[in-house]
């Protein structure tokens, strides 16, 4: 009896213990559904190419490139920090078509719904568009060619050293040198996306996202991230015109408020009430506003004051504050050699990475294999997901031909080796012929390396190129000049390289057509070589004191690039005493907490500062630093309160903080070239200075 009942309980559990693994199994295969994107989408058709393209995507992305390169440019002319936009482009460009087709849904007109695959098309058209306002260098290296800036250093500010901007030069530079990274990584876009199958985690993620607005229920949260990002959108323009009543004149209003006393708003350590940068640190890791503001405590909290001690011995002690033989040398040289010795140690680790990578899959494949540049199949294609081989069958059906990249690019080389000695006399025909012949090289080097580390080094090969050609044609033959164009060259070609294949493998994801990629690329790119510069412009004619070190738009990487082109030229021999000593030091620094980093790895190394972070308030002060880690500690505190809240609704709000307050440099340009100034100055001063104020203007 007792027998028999145990038997009968073991039977139960073991058709218990069945049946509860059955359930498992199917829980396991919906989850494997509900992880397939492609089944979700799979009652949709997936439009052509042509119909990818059109005239709503275009004028939607030509809008909002305006708006997102009044945002980056900003930002490049104040601290040279740019987050990434493309969550905001994505979300703003699914809203602005979804509400255009929801209208005409509704009054019967509607031919074409708005897909996934239009989507990826703005969101690729819109940050080519805003990129241009990085690459083309309007915070580095073409306002490093002005009068402006070379007047700050005493050394190459000759004639032929000095070119100021132009709407009609830049514009042309920008055209003859914008596409050629486009042309030179076409032919090798399977290999990067299919065979390599590089991650690119910023066009992955934008992929996924894109993915999620057109799920209904990634729809519904996108229509409440839009009316967050709305909101915030208004209060920032609200706040920044606002404050725009009490500026009339240096150093007023809430921008120059002594949050932490006069002493310390004297080295710059002050909260300056911008969204902009409160939204910039809610996007940006809370390392790298941890290590903006490290950097400003060693620099501006210890270092300066030390150094300015010893006035009178170290430099002139009536030396301009202003002058690089003075304090300010200090500040532009050690912030450089921190940027070098951080750009050297990544370079050569993203490169060995790179031909790394590159040896370890040629070794895979099998003897007599080729390169897959076009649309050969790869033997490991066979045991793809079902996501993969839709996505795969689709990227290898619009192909680019190889020979329209061949022809586009030595088209376009042939026509920028005439056209850019004509505008730099200094840049001979014959270097623009050796950046050609080794940017293709190069262009590919940083986009593998971005796709393995989303870090594209675009500046760093930009810098590169300032050193090698800088001091091949040398001082006397304007090499300060012609080290900046060159590095301008380099930049633009390295940098849209790795942009391509980034938006490659967000239409990989989304099933864009590579075709309607590229030239959504081409587009945006063109929209950007004619935007940028009239936007640039608009602040140069509008802000009199754009580039002055302490201004509202100090530029401060003009100076720093600049400054990289005369040591390219002219050796240390500009250096006040013992700097370059302290250089030596720094840039050692940086390499070796690089690779401290690297040693520890990635648990410990979020505990370590990053040396380029650092580097940037050694010249601008911590100002914007403190604005950045308020936003992270929003962030921090609304993640503890509620994660899941913060995650979907933190970016959206960032985004609106950034962009409201972006586009009111719009408006404040334009009252400023009408001539209509602030009616207020609120100045902040001690209470010694205030008595003083107060009998100079009693009669």
């Amino acid at each position: 009896m007792d027998r028999s009942n145990s038997v009968n309980r073991r039977e139960a559990h073991t058709t218990n213990g069945t049946k509860k693994t059955q359930e498992e199994l199917l829980v396991q295969e919906e989850e494997q559904e509900v992880l397939s994107v492609e089944r979700i989408f799979e009652s949709k058709q997936v439009p052509s190419w042509q119909s990818q393209l059109t005239l709503r995507a275009f004028f939607v992305s030509l809008i909002l490139g305006i708006l997102f390169t009044f945002i980056v440019m900003k930002l490049n002319l104040t601290t040279g920090i740019i987050p990434s936009l493309n969550v905001s482009a994505g979300l703003l460009g699914f809203f602005f078509v979804k509400t255009w087709t929801k209208f005409l849904d509704k009054s019967g007109i509607l031919k074409q719904p708005f897909t996934r695959q239009e989507n990826t098309v703005i969101q690729t058209c819109v940050v080519a568009t805003s990129g241009i306002a990085y690459s083309g260098g309007f915070g580095s290296y073409v306002f490093g060619m002005s009068e402006v800036v070379a007047k700050q250093s005493t050394e190459a500010n000759a004639a032929d050293n000095v070119k100021n901007p132009s709407l009609g030069w830049m514009i042309t530079f920008l055209f003859v040198v914008s596409f050629l990274g486009l042309f030179s990584v076409v032919p090798l876009r399977k290999i990067m996306i299919i065979d390599f199958k590089l991650i690119y985690p910023s066009g992955t993620a934008t992929a996924h996202l894109i993915n999620s607005f057109h799920t209904p229920q990634g729809a519904k949260l996108a229509k409440k991230q839009v009316n967050a990002l709305k909101k915030f959108f208004t209060f920032s323009f609200l706040w920044g015109f606002f404050q725009w009543f009490f500026t009339g004149g240096d150093g007023c209003g809430f921008g120059s408020f002594p949050t932490f006393g006069l002493k310390a708003f004297e080295n710059r350590f002050y909260f300056d009430f911008s969204a902009t940068y409160v939204g910039v640190g809610m996007i940006c890791p809370y390392l790298i506003n941890v290590s903006l503001l490290v950097g400003g405590i060693l620099s501006w909290g210890i270092m300066w004051p030390l150094i300015e001690d010893r006035k009178g011995h170290w430099y002139p002690a009536d030396q301009s504050p202003s002058s690089l033989h003075g304090i300010q040398g200090y500040r532009v040289f050690i912030a450089i050699s921190i940027i070098l010795g951080d750009g050297l140690y990544n370079f050569i680790k993203v490169l060995g990475r790179t031909l790394y990578g590159i040896y370890c899959q040629f070794r895979e494949k099998k003897a007599g294999s080729v390169l897959p540049v076009g649309a050969r199949a790869s033997p490991a294609e066979a045991s793809l997901s079902y996501d993969d081989q839709i996505r795969t069958e689709l990227f290898l059906k619009d192909q680019i031909p190889t020979w329209v990249a061949i022809v586009g690019y030595v088209s376009i080389a042939i026509i920028s080796t005439i056209t850019l000695p004509h505008i730099f006399h200094q840049l001979k025909w014959y270097y623009i012929v050796v950046i050609y012949i080794f940017a293709p090289v190069l262009a590919f080097c940083n986009a593998y390396g971005c796709g393995l580390t989303d870090w594209s080094l675009a500046s760093t090969y930009g810098k590169l190129a300032i050193f090698t050609i800088g001091a091949w044609a040398g001082a006397s033959h304007g090499g300060v000049l012609a080290g900046l164009a060159a590095c301008g060259v380099m930049m633009n070609i390295v940098s849209t390289a790795s942009d391509l294949t980034q938006d490659f493998k967000t239409g990989y994801m989304t099933l864009a057509s590579p075709r309607s990629m590229f030239i959504s690329q081409i587009i945006g790119t063109a929209m950007g070589c004619v935007i940028s510069p009239c936007v640039f412009w608009l602040f140069y004619k509008a802000f009199h004191d754009l580039g002055v070190p302490g201004s509202e738009y100090p530029a401060p990487y003009a100076i720093v690039y600049r400054n990289m082109s005369i040591l390219g030229v002219e050796g240390f021999s500009a250096l006040p005493k013992n700097c370059l000593t302290l250089c030596y030091i720094f840039f050692i620094g940086a390499i070796a907490i690089n690779a401290l980093r690297d040693a520890l790895g990635k648990n410990k190394a979020k505990y370590i500062p990053l040396p380029m972070a650092m580097a940037i308030p050694f010249y601008l002060g911590s100002y914007f630093a403190i604005d950045m880690c308020l936003g992270s500690l929003i962030l921090f505190i609304w993640t503890k309160i509620n994660k899941a809240k913060a995650n979907a609704f933190g970016p959206a709000v960032a985004s609106g903080l950034i962009c409201g307050d972006g586009i009111w440099t719009l408006p404040s340009s334009i009252l400023a070239l009408s001539g209509v100034n602030p009616p207020i100055c609120m100045k902040f001063l001690s209470r010694k200075d205030n008595i003083r104020v107060d009998k100079f203007m009693k009669p």
